[in-house]
């Protein structure tokens, strides 16, 4: 159940014990949601998979090593292009 954020900031209480007990809370201001209670525990789970995940370099890095493959460009030409002048 969406919370507006006026009922939101009335009962505060409430929105926190439900985001424990129920799970996230999602509060909504001019009918867009803008915010996600989530209990603590719930918070240092996901930004502890954020920080253990390797960022695009990382990922890019941890790719396989095209060193020890034989790659050569055949310079010869595919097909002849032709112009009209």
């Amino acid at each position: 159940m969406p919370w507006k954020l006026q009922e939101a900031e009335r009962q505060f209480s409430e929105l926190v014990r439900r985001a424990v007990d129920e799970g996230p809370q999602v509060v909504t201001r001019d009918g867009r949601e803008v915010v996600v209670v989530v209990p603590a525990e719930e918070y240092e789970r996901l930004t502890e998979e954020r920080d253990e995940a390797p960022g695009f370099k990382e990922f890019l890095l941890s790719g396989p090593s095209f060193d020890d493959l034989d790659i050569r460009r055949d310079k010869t030409p595919t097909r002849i292009v032709e112009f009209d002048e």
